[in-house]
């Protein structure tokens, strides 16, 4: 498959990375020896970079990561993510109880994700979410300091402004950030993804198929599992679903024209927005994996890019992407 770099300090990639947080969480049940059969072909297809957090599981999808990249040495790159509060009790989203980037957490978060991946090195190292009780200063103060002592190679950011990005910057390089982004999430457009491009930061963006509403394939979400937090999400639900349904409608009669699936052609959309980005669709199934991996060949028409970009206009989607209480984690 072929590379692209993140930053300007060296970290080179597969173009399409893999999502891994709905193999083990958020999403409804799991199969791990599913999941397993579907890392093992993402290697066999090029995809080296594996995007995880502590979160998600909680603990467990890093455990699961550790079993796939097992005798693998240094050819997958793995990224995760510190800064929720994670207790002890209860089960998935019951265990998360708020932000922590205090720099002793962040500290015994990196022990941690080290020991339950298997390896001496973090490639990319996020902060998951800004905590404002901490600065951003402090934050990137300790991730510099893991890189200085071998344990991460590259730092990078989720879901932060433009003004955190240029503060973060210059305690140190910031190789990546992750927000989301798809053709019915436009929000980068507006700033932040310039100001990576200024400062040569990478863009990764997460639910680059809109958390598989634009495969064309999605169902209602009241036929999604009672654990599936897409059931709550605005977006999915029945006047918005069947508003944006319409447009997928439409990307699918377009990617027919390619002889591709709605899901290469979204991905193909995002991938031609700049060599600098790096989209990480999730797939738990080998058949969801290949599709999207058919996306990095798919070379789209500039015409078509730019008629994608009207039919998708933000301004025509229904619903927001997250309720309040998942806004109140992203920094504005």
């Amino acid at each position: 498959m072929q590379q692209r770099q993140l930053g300007n300090q060296g970290l080179q990639v597969s173009a399409l990375g893999l999502g891994c947080m709905g193999m083990t969480f958020a999403y409804g049940k799991n199969d791990e020896q599913q999941a397993l059969n579907t890392l093992a072909r993402a290697f066999e297809l090029g995809v080296d970079f594996l995007d995880t957090a502590e979160v998600y599981g909680p603990f467990t999808n890093e455990a699961l990561l550790a079993k796939a990249i097992k005798g693998r040495g240094d050819k997958i790159k793995i990224a995760t993510k510190f800064g929720f509060r994670i207790t002890e009790h209860g089960e998935g989203w019951e265990r998360i109880t708020g932000v922590n980037s205090d720099p002793a957490h962040i500290r015994q978060s990196v022990e941690a994700s080290l020991k339950r991946l298997g390896v001496e090195t973090i490639e990319l190292l996020y902060q998951h979410r800004l905590d404002p009780a901490v600065p951003i200063e402090d934050v990137v103060g300790v991730m510099s300091d893991l890189v200085r002592e071998g344990k991460v190679r590259y730092l990078g950011l989720s879901e932060i402004s433009s003004q955190t990005l240029r503060r973060a910057h210059l305690v140190h390089p910031i190789s990546a950030l992750q927000s989301e982004y798809s053709l019915w999430s436009r929000d980068p457009e507006q700033e932040i993804l310039a100001t990576c491009r200024e400062l040569n930061v990478g863009f990764v963006p997460y639910s680059p198929l809109g958390r598989g509403f634009l495969t064309g394939k999605f169902p209602a979400a009241e036929m999604l599992a009672e654990d599936d937090f897409r059931r709550y999400l605005p977006r999915f639900q029945q006047e918005a679903h069947e508003h944006n349904q319409k447009l997928v409608t439409e990307l699918n009669n377009m990617a027919q024209s390619y002889d591709a699936t709605a899901a290469q052609l979204a991905l193909a959309w995002v991938l031609a927005k700049g060599n600098d980005i790096v989209p990480i669709p999730g797939a738990s199934k080998i058949n969801h994996l290949e599709d999207n991996c058919g996306a990095v060949k798919l070379a789209l028409n500039p015409v078509d890019v730019e008629k994608l970009d009207r039919l998708f206009n933000p301004q025509k989607i229904y619903g927001e992407r997250y309720t309040e209480a998942e806004f109140s984690l992203v920094d504005k």
